[in-house]
């Protein structure tokens, strides 16, 4: 009896659970020691179907014969790791100087993939903080750890940068917070309109950035958006 597929088995926990598993989940937490390795491995195989349901010949095309373990390793290990790992360790820390100013970080460059045509999204985002007495500060190269750890998955631009303020308002705890992101989608430079000058540019506002007009202004004059 051939064993159970390793995808089977971690949909089977996720189901058992009632737990979503959209492309831009993370289901870290149902994938078990040494069962990476057995995905990439699966994954390997149906590419290698793939490609030869696109008739390339990989046995002798020596350009392609390792392409499907290379794409499965880039997919489960890189492009899609935010999928199937942990969030990153985040030190927080308290606000012990009740710092209130308006704190920018960026640009933060980002890499994902559009989960339409599985095509690179590349751009940049831009993350505003205001800060109360009570909040959780964290350092500043963390924000970007945790921008890559959301945008390693198949994405939607509009829906990659509410998961990275749920999660920015969940652990800061601030007055308000704004996240602006711009970018550049392959699926239309490379398919469809073929047009590589269009970029995509869209902002999520929290708390006081939403209820305060200046303060909105004030951060969106302070980022580079043209740089």
């Amino acid at each position: 009896m051939a064993e159970q597929p390793v995808s089977e088995k971690i949909r089977a926990r996720l189901q058992a659970r009632g737990q979503r598993y959209h492309a831009n989940d993370n289901i870290s937490d149902f994938v078990e020691p040494g069962e990476m390795e057995l995905l990439t491995r699966e994954v390997e195989g149906k590419m290698a179907g793939v490609l030869e349901s696109l008739v390339i010949d990989v046995q002798h095309d020596h350009n392609t014969q390792e392409t499907a373990r290379r794409v499965a390793k880039m997919y489960v290990n890189e492009v899609f790791r935010g999928r199937y790992v942990p969030r990153p360790k985040v030190t927080e820390f308290p606000n012990a100087e009740h710092l209130n100013e308006l704190m920018i970080m960026g640009p933060v460059t980002v890499r994902s993939a559009c989960s339409h045509h599985l095509c690179p999204i590349m751009g940049r985002l831009w993350i505003g903080v205001m800060p109360n007495q009570d909040s959780d500060l964290i350092g500043l190269s963390k924000y970007s750890r945790l921008a890559e750890w959301i945008m390693s998955r198949p994405q939607i631009q509009e829906e990659a940068i509410i998961q990275l303020a749920d999660l920015l308002v969940g652990m800061v705890k601030p007055d308000g917070l704004a996240v602006v992101m711009e970018a550049d989608h392959f699926c239309m430079h490379w398919r469809g309109v073929k047009d590589n000058a269009s970029k995509m540019t869209n902002s999520v506002m929290r708390g006081v950035f939403l209820e305060n007009g200046a303060l909105r202004r004030e951060f969106l004059s302070l980022i580079d958006l043209k740089g």
